[in-house]
């Protein structure tokens, strides 16, 4: 009987979880209330406001015209401080339900932001997930909160250096708490 109750229940949740609505698993425009999002489905989901200018946009100097090298890139383009990183992952982890962050605990999310070079705000956010990860059961309602959170509670102070991009590049790897 016990073995019978263990599969029941094993069943169950198999059903459960293969019964969560994957929103991301095609190349799909989201039209929701007075927003749309885009999700591009290329094994990786990217999912991003359409409204977004820099999604696929390479970073170039503004002065010369010319594209940012990888190197160049690993300059310091933003002021050191000690309250943007944390108060980002406050801001995405606090966006998820108890039976989202439950849902997405054992995975990841890339959160990308796109800052602007002139007065620091987040201009874009973007986030990147596999397409079978349970990211991918979030609806779109929840990044859209999380990109007007960042957007509204994070600045940034761009060095000289900074200053000479059309944006600067700001992404993580995030684990929901």
């Amino acid at each position: 009987m016990k073995t019978i109750t263990i599969l029941f229940i094993q069943l169950f949740m198999v059903l459960f979880a293969s019964a969560q609505t994957r929103y991301y698993d095609k190349t799909k425009t989201f039209y929701e209330n007075g927003y749309t999002y885009q999700s591009d489905q290329l094994g990786m989901v990217t999912l991003y406001n359409k409204e977004n200018k820099f999604t696929y946009v390479d970073q170039i100097d503004r002065y010369t015209g010319k594209y940012i090298s990888i190197e160049e890139n690993m300059s310091d383009q933003l002021e050191k401080d000690s309250w943007t990183k944390p108060k980002c992952i406050s801001i995405v982890n606090s966006c998820f339900s108890d039976t989202e962050k439950n849902r997405v605990r054992e995975t990841f999310i890339f959160i990308t932001m796109y800052i602007n070079p002139d007065n620091g705000s987040v201009a874009e956010v973007e986030f990147s997930f596999p397409c079978t990860n349970p990211f991918a059961t979030i609806p779109v309602s929840v990044y859209r909160k999380i990109e007007l959170g960042l957007k509204k509670e994070i600045r940034f102070v761009p060095t000289e250096e900074g200053k000479r991009r059309n944006y600067i590049l700001v992404y993580w790897k995030h684990r929901v708490k």
